[in-house]
């Protein structure tokens, strides 16, 4: 299944000086610094449950598509809602078959590139994934699944994972990070600060989260300087556990630099409930400057990843909650939005702000020409619906030619589904080097500078820009 010459370009010459790029980037260690794959694996150690458990239950790339042509969540294994009446099919096997069933709507998606890779890769299956052969293929993975070498801590080493970052809430207690950190294993794991569920006015049970918070940090969070305090403890907690980085799942880039009684009022404001109707994102807004001033003391990389209509739809939020592939993206401003943050900080060597996007028109119009500006701003890669091949190589055609390389981080997998993530890391390799060789076709670059270009791509830029 898996052509040597997959993404490459059709012409010989150009293909040529691909492959011989590839080669030298291939096998470099993966370095994953933004991602949501469950730390307790690593913690615990055991087995994958099974091959539906493995692929299709926790990656919403696979059933957003199976449910956009008719079929059930519940028929997929996905868990609904406590107290909910709906039946959840526990048949792995029939889970796997209906899977296998709809193979054929993955054809030109970066799902399919990335299971074959995993299929063919990890289980050595090379017959076409169909209904004829699903069972071909539960068996032979799920007989792989009992052995040792497919524990998570063997596939962390044999996908020579250097270092990988997962994500967490200030209200998380971090004890799978520890229990991994008190086993002795090698492998690092880290975590990253995502403070939304004490940032957004708008995130379900906000004010029960703000008291929570309190509980843990021993500050007062219904007032304005506790509020500030318990972020600076719970920040220096989990710097304590690895982590290099914040990250902001705001639905805008707004943000706002609001003085210091005004920013107080603000949040007496929403934590009262006495919020005006843009109380919210003006908060969400103040509070990523807030985090700004932060990262300056801490070191801490600050990602924004705004642009995303979450849970739009409605009925199935109720039923399943969030992450069910129903988060959508929006058209997003960047250059006035970001403007409070930028006119206080952007000049700041020492404070990193990645900034992604789900609106590609802002590559080439905004975010480009900001990177290209400001010491502060670097690019995050082309992110969720671009993760693909077609999207990584628009994200290098509307940002190189006014931001650079240099400007940008490298690839973040950004994947629940653990065993995608050499996959999905191959994938952006390879179109990175296909990039590439037609600048050296065209003579806009030499091939030693190409193979420099390449390296920094796959493996140094998401080492320096993220601190590891």
């Amino acid at each position: 299944m898996l052509h040597p010459d997959r993404l490459f370009p059709p012409d010989p010459t150009i293909r040529s000086v691909a492959r011989r790029l590839y080669e030298r980037v291939a096998d470099l260690p993966i370095v994953s610094p933004h991602g949501h794959t469950d730390p307790r694996w690593y913690a615990e150690n055991e087995p994958f449950a099974d091959p539906a458990a493995l692929f299709v239950v926790p990656d919403h790339y696979i059933f957003r598509m199976l449910y956009s042509q008719g079929v059930k969540l519940e028929d997929l294994g996905v868990a609904p809602r406590a107290g909910s009446d709906i039946r959840t099919a526990s048949d792995p096997r029939a889970i796997w078959r209906r899977v296998a069933e709809h193979w054929h709507l993955f054809r030109g998606t970066p799902t399919r590139l990335w299971l074959e890779h995993a299929f063919e890769t990890l289980f050595g299956l090379r017959a076409p994934f169909s209904a004829a052969t699903a069972d071909l293929y539960y068996d032979t993975i799920a007989e792989a699944l009992t052995k040792p070498e497919f524990l998570p801590r063997a596939l962390f080493e044999r996908f020579n994972i250097e270092v990988i970052a997962t994500t967490e809430s200030p209200l998380d207690d971090l004890r799978w990070h520890r229990m991994i950190r008190e086993s002795g294993w090698g492998g690092r794991v880290i975590t990253a600060y995502r403070p939304d569920p004490v940032v957004d006015p708008d995130y379900a049970g906000f004010r029960d989260n703000l008291a929570r918070f309190g509980e843990i940090t021993g500050e007062d969070t219904f007032s304005w300087p506790g509020y500030l305090g318990a972020h600076r403890k719970r920040r220096d907690f989990f710097r304590s556990f690895g982590a290099t980085s914040t990250d902001h799942g705001h639905p805008s880039a707004c943000t706002a630099d609001l003085g210091a009684d005004e920013a107080e009022a603000l949040f007496h404001r929403v934590t009262n409930g006495n919020a005006a109707p843009d109380d919210a994102e003006l908060f969400r807004g103040q509070m990523l400057t807030e985090m700004a001033r932060m990262s300056l003391d801490d070191g801490l990389v600050m990602q924004i990843h705004p642009g995303a209509v979450r849970n739009h739809n409605p009925s199935l939020f109720a039923q399943f909650g969030p992450d069910m592939g129903a988060d959508i993206p929006s058209r997003t401003d960047y250059v006035r939005a970001l403007k409070p943050l930028l006119d206080r900080f952007g000049n700041e060597r020492d404070l990193t702000l990645i900034v992604f996007t789900l609106d590609e028109t802002a590559h080439s119009r905004e975010l480009a020409p900001l990177a290209g500006h400001y010491p502060a701003l670097r690019l995050g890669p082309a992110w969720w619906f671009f993760d693909a091949p077609g999207g990584m190589r628009r994200f290098r055609d509307l940002t190189t030619e006014t931001a650079g390389f240099y400007n940008t981080v490298g690839f973040n997998d950004d994947t629940r589904a653990f065993p995608l993530i050499p996959a999905r890391h191959d994938v952006a390799r390879r179109v990175d080097c296909a990039f590439l060789a037609e600048l050296v076709a065209t003579h806009r670059l030499g091939e030693v500078e190409a193979h420099e270009v390449a390296h920094a791509l796959a493996y140094g830029l998401a080492k320096s820009a993220y601190r590891l």
